[in-house]
């Protein structure tokens, strides 16, 4: 790498690494199809942790500046690979041509494919309508918001508490056990899996802090009071651990999970930054001061898990 790691930046050691890949792809340094060096030499050469490399490089690979292939290693994207891996539009483009040109030799006309295919896809809408598919985590913030970020294709996801799962609550049981799909994370995979037994489909997913979020919070000086604001210490666990993981750990914030309007401004009265999970943001900005930083903290799922997820949902309609 031609720059060197700047620690007191404020920016998460893995953005700079990703940065100063981006940088040296496009001085020419690296060549289209070139081979990257591996995490471990990389995280040797410039005195980081492999992680922190390995972060960097999934940012890019979801980019779709490099790929990754097993035993063989990460190279940046070359014009084949793009072909490959190019845009899902136009990838659907071709598959539609495909389709078109063969419905004309059967005899088609256009307004019969475009007939048919309307009729097809509402009844799959309508399959997926009837799916019963359930999303586990351990708090209420994530699970509501994230079962609503991961509907899509008109499918409805219901969000179920692993605390109601541990209590035995015959309504979480009953709805988990009555669903097609249960979609977990994989820190709660083996948990789930060994309290639902082997007869139930387990998908696990991987969530990462969302990329403007973890900008946000990197370029909060470290004089500025900072707190969060959440409904459970589960989150807030969750928003520490990623934050370390960024290399962001200088920074020191209480947790309250204060409902009442008094004893929220009371709470952030004397905050610089007010750090709030999804689903309390309306409700905590109307206090906020003009002074005062509000950062929503966003947990989303990877590329990779949204297509496994889209792989699970097609096999559940060919069922």
């Amino acid at each position: 790498m031609s720059q060197v790691i700047q620690r007191k930046s404020g920016i998460p050691l893995y953005l700079q690494v990703k940065e100063q890949i981006l940088a040296d792809i496009h001085s020419g340094r690296y060549q289209p199809g070139a081979k990257l060096p591996t995490e471990r030499v990389l995280s040797r050469a410039i005195g980081i942790s492999r992680n922190t490399v390995s972060q960097a490089y999934r940012e890019l690979e979801i980019d779709g500046v490099v790929i990754s292939w097993q035993g063989r290693g990460t190279f940046v994207r070359d014009q084949e690979d793009d072909v490959r891996f190019g845009n899902r539009r136009d990838l659907l483009s071709k598959v539609i041509d495909v389709a078109l040109e063969e419905s004309l030799q059967l005899g088609f006309t256009f307004d019969d494919f475009l007939e048919l295919a309307e009729l097809r896809a509402k009844e799959k809408t309508a399959q997926l309508h009837k799916a019963q598919i359930v999303f586990i985590e351990c708090n209420r913030e994530q699970v509501e918001y994230l079962s609503r970020k991961l509907e899509f294709g008109g499918v409805h996801i219901t969000p179920v508490l692993i605390d109601d799962l541990r209590d035995q609550q015959t309504v979480a049981l009953h709805l988990v056990r009555e669903a097609n799909l249960a979609v977990t994370t994989f820190f709660h995979y083996d948990e789930v899996r060994q309290i639902l037994g082997p007869d139930l489909s387990v998908l696990a997913i991987a969530l990462d802090p969302e990329m403007e979020t973890i900008v946000k919070m990197a370029r909060i000086p470290e004089r500025k009071r900072a707190g969060i604001i959440c409904r459970s210490r589960n989150f807030a666990g969750k928003v520490k651990s990623a934050l370390k993981q960024a290399g962001i750990d200088e920074l020191q914030m209480n947790v309250t999970t204060v409902t009442n309007k008094d004893e929220i401004m009371a709470y952030i009265q004397d905050l610089d930054v007010v750090v709030v999970s999804p689903g309390r943001r309306r409700e905590v900005e109307e206090y906020c001061k003009e002074h005062q930083t509000l950062i929503e903290f966003v947990f989303k799922p990877d590329q990779a898990s949204i297509s496994l997820l889209r792989a699970a949902l097609a096999e559940l309609q060919q069922r």
